[in-house]
């Protein structure tokens, strides 16, 4: 599989793995001028690139930095996002601050990791029934503690 990104902008940070056998490539903000973040507030942080996977059976998936969200708060306003296969316009990252202090994101600062993630694409078909399950109906809680 290859993953291709375009630069939207000369300063973007093309993707790379902190370490050879990391899952994540780390995305970095692309900012004229830092972005302070208040408490409890969300930012759309653009990283001036645009991605293309070379198959349509997978999708990229942006996830959280563990490192900002344990040490600041600053975590996924959606928690996680998706980019489908046939997206072509600059990946953006909501970021939202969950601390009670402001936070400065800069340029070129990590601020997600993105992954690449296999999708079934079912057809989808509409029943008067479903097949029976042990579960059935049971929902949150249902099955424990």
């Amino acid at each position: 599989m290859k993953l291709t990104f375009k630069r939207l902008r000369e300063s973007a940070v093309i993707p790379v793995r902190a370490t050879a056998e990391s899952a994540g490539l780390d995305l970095s903000a692309c900012l004229e001028a830092p972005v302070v973040i208040p408490p409890h507030e969300i930012r759309l942080i653009p990283t001036g690139l645009a991605a293309a996977l070379d198959r349509c059976d997978a999708m990229l998936m942006l996830c959280a930095r563990s490192g900002l969200a344990a040490k600041h708060g600053i975590g996924m306003a959606n928690g996680v996002g998706i980019v489908d296969t046939d997206y072509r316009g600059e990946i953006c990252v909501p970021l939202i601050n969950q601390s009670s202090v402001p936070f400065e994101i800069t340029d070129g600062m990590r601020i997600a990791q993105l992954i690449t993630v296999p999708v079934y694409l079912p057809e989808t078909a509409e029943a008067d029934t479903l097949p029976e399950t042990v579960r059935g109906e049971g929902g949150f809680g249902s099955t424990g503690r």
